[in-house]
């Protein structure tokens, strides 16, 4: 004999229904699979809270609620103005303060707002031949609203149909924002315009004069893309770019200009020649076009080949220090006092017949154009070795003097790579503490084999910072300081190393009369400066930027010895702590 289902009251509502519907469900013998199915289903929770929503809206659509009146705070004035014109009782004066309060005003405004109001979404009027349209392909009306933005996406006409189509649809943009407008959707109308026989040109104008509220008639895409995932690829730019003078982008408005040294955040790359990024740190939450990383090396190679750019590898060496003026320039490292290890002056700034180690380095080093560099964050982890600290000068920085004044602070913490020679040993000096002395047989091998990062000749004497010096330093974990010529740095650039790299200039006035007589840039007296010396000063800065600053994290402008030293010294501290960008082969390796 089977149950009776039990009736329900008159004013059941769905839920309840559902709830005795689901303890109905028996199983069967033949369909047990699917009782038990729809039992799970009924009794989802968030089905239950779906149906109670129902109801509710239900019961407030047969109430059909209305405001007593529209003007409550009319009323309330009027009371006011009614109460302060004779005395008051003291229920009177109660009512008064209640009225008068702000609290009370805010409601009362709000009150009557929402009366006066009616909040039910109201849709544009559809065009006269709407229906006629509809019978042949389907077609979307989409209103967006925008201020002064753009409207974030480009146009393009189809090259096989002649029709015009969305391009692109940029990230964070009005379109991208309404999801209502994809890649690949025929663009009919631009409030109420047809532009089936505008050239595209014609359209971005048409697009961009509109403000606020925006129509457009669009017959979708056969298969509308799926909004995509926002990239986490990131990348520093190595060049300088400003859409507004290139005449190859789609849309120069949508363009996104950086800065050499900018970290930008690509978040697609579906085109291969132009990308969607934004600049990280930057408030503006839309992307921008910029051109893709092989797009803008085919065309700086193109430019190459026309004569319109100048080599990248530039046959000029150029002097980035001073000379020594004194006649035997081995002097002792002294400092304060104490002995800092070293490059001798000798070395660091008359290298005549300095050589460059090859070997295995830079992730860029090999080519010829440089555009983008992919990065991540790193930040040194307490068992890992500190990064090494390399610094390159500008001539007139004396960057040796500026290392040694660090270190002398602290020893403990920073240390120089001790460097190699072929020159005898004085009477005074220790093996592996001044210097690592070793035959002129030995320093050839060691040259061969790649063992320096650098070496050259004075003297008739070899001198070379050995890579085995800097990974001795960090074995005792301390930063290694290093001060290098620019072509060293790439032999520096390994995921071993983590070179910070410091480019430390001296500020040049603009004249030999703005500055105090007979002082250098880098401090201390080296005769007088004359205004030529000044521009070579200016000229060997702009060079070594020109060539080397894509490698550069840092510029220090070093107005004087005391400064400069302070501003080194805080970049070594936060070094320790806080997090950088490097290349992402750096951290995966």
């Amino acid at each position: 004999m089977k149950e009776a289902m039990p009736v329900l009251t008159a004013g059941a509502g769905l839920h309840e229904t559902l709830a005795l519907l689901t303890s109905q469900l028996r199983p069967d013998a033949n369909h047990k699979e699917d009782m038990v199915f729809l039992k799970d289903v009924f009794s989802e929770r968030s089905l239950g809270y779906l149906m109670k929503i129902h109801e509710k809206l239900r019961q407030y659509e047969r109430q059909s609620p209305t405001p007593f009146l529209h003007t409550a705070s009319s009323l309330a004035e009027d009371v006011t103005e009614e109460l302060q014109s004779g005395p008051m009782s003291t229920e009177e004066k109660e009512l008064l303060h209640l009225l008068s309060s702000p609290h009370l005003k805010a409601v009362l405004s709000v009150h009557d707002t929402v009366a006066q109001k009616n909040f039910d979404p109201v849709l544009p009027p559809l065009p006269d031949d709407f229906e006629d349209e509809l019978d042949e392909e389907s077609v979307k009306i989409v209103r967006l609203v925008k201020n002064k933005e753009p409207l974030g996406a480009t146009i393009r006409r189809d090259e096989a149909t002649g029709v015009v189509v969305v391009a692109r649809i940029m990230r964070g943009g009005a379109a991208d924002r309404s999801g209502l407008v994809h890649v690949g959707d025929e663009l009919r109308e631009v409030n109420g315009v047809s532009v089936i026989q505008k050239r595209p040109d014609e359209i971005s104008q048409l697009l961009s004069q509109s403000q606020g509220s925006i129509t457009l008639k669009i017959i979708p895409a056969i298969k509308e893309e799926d909004r995509l995932k926002e990239s986490k690829v990131y990348m520093r730019a190595l060049f300088d770019y400003i859409p507004l003078e290139d005449k190859a982008t789609p849309c120069q408005e949508a363009g996104l200009p950086f800065k050499r040294g900018d970290i930008l955040q690509v978040v697609t790359q579906d085109d291969h020649t132009w990308w969607q990024a934004k600049r990280v740190g930057d408030s503006n939450l839309r992307a921008g076009l910029i051109p893709s990383k092989l797009f803008q090396e085919r065309r700086l190679a193109y430019r190459m080949k026309m004569g319109t750019l100048p080599n990248p590898k530039s046959p000029k060496k150029p002097a980035y220090e001073q000379g020594c003026d004194k006649e035997d320039c081995d002097c002792e490292g002294y400092f304060n006092g104490q002995y800092i290890a070293g490059l001798r002056r000798s070395f660091r700034l008359s290298r005549k017949d300095r050589q460059d180690s090859s070997g295995e380095g830079s992730d860029f080093g090999d080519s010829d154009y440089t555009t983008y560099e992919e990065v991540s964050r790193y930040q040194q982890r307490p068992n890992e070795r500190p990064r090494l600290v390399v610094l390159i000068g500008s001539l007139g920085a004396r960057i040796n003097e500026l290392k040694q004044r660090v270190i002398a602070e602290n020893p403990h913490r920073f240390a120089v790579a001790v460097p190699h020679t072929t020159r005898p040993k004085k009477p005074h000096e220790k093996e592996g503490v001044e210097y690592h002395f070793v035959t002129k047989q030995q320093f050839d091998a060691d040259a061969l084999n790649n063992k320096f990062i650098e070496h050259g000749e004075y003297k008739e004497n070899q001198y070379g910072t050995s890579i085995e010096a800097i990974r001795s330093v960090q074995a005792k974990n301390k930063m290694c300081v290093v001060d290098v010529q620019p072509e060293a740095l790439k032999r520096l650039r390994t995921a071993e190393f983590k070179p910070y790299v410091i480019f430390v200039k001296p500020r040049v006035p603009e004249s030999r009369r703005r500055r105090s007589a007979a002082t250098s840039p880098g401090g201390g007296e080296r005769g007088r400066v004359t205004d030529e010396d000044l521009q070579e000063m200016r000229q060997s800065a702009i060079q070594i930027d020109q060539q080397y600053g894509q490698l550069v994290d840092r510029v220090l402008i070093k107005e004087d010895s005391a400064s400069a030293c302070a501003e080194l010294r805080g970049i070594l501290e936060r070094l320790e702590r806080e997090s950088f960008w490097v290349p992402i082969s750096w951290v995966r390796t």
